[in-house]
């Protein structure tokens, strides 16, 4: 007897139109770039004898983690339309 297949949720979609990432790359750089940069503050802050860069080194951490993961999202989502584009370049 063979065995029967469920229908999916999405059956008129496409299978690959779904998140085209790992969420945990997106945790995994905010919370690196955060005590990359943290760390990096805290140092300079014990060198400088400063008590405002650790702060500053966080938030920097924060924003260019969350910038690679923006890049490397949208980087997964404009690959498959280029392929098109030079597609139809070449068939001219």
């Amino acid at each position: 007897m063979a065995q029967q297949q469920p229908p999916s949720a999405h059956s008129g979609e496409n299978p690959s139109d779904g998140p085209k990432g790992d969420p945990w790359h997106a945790f995994g750089y905010i919370v690196s770039g955060v005590a990359v940069y943290g760390l990096i503050g805290w140092l300079l802050d014990r060198w400088l004898d400063t008590t405002f860069l650790v702060a500053v080194g966080i938030l920097v951490g924060a924003v260019l983690g969350i910038y690679l993961t923006w890049a490397r999202f949208n980087k997964a989502q404009i690959e498959p339309t280029q392929g098109t584009q030079t597609q139809g370049k070449q068939e001219q």
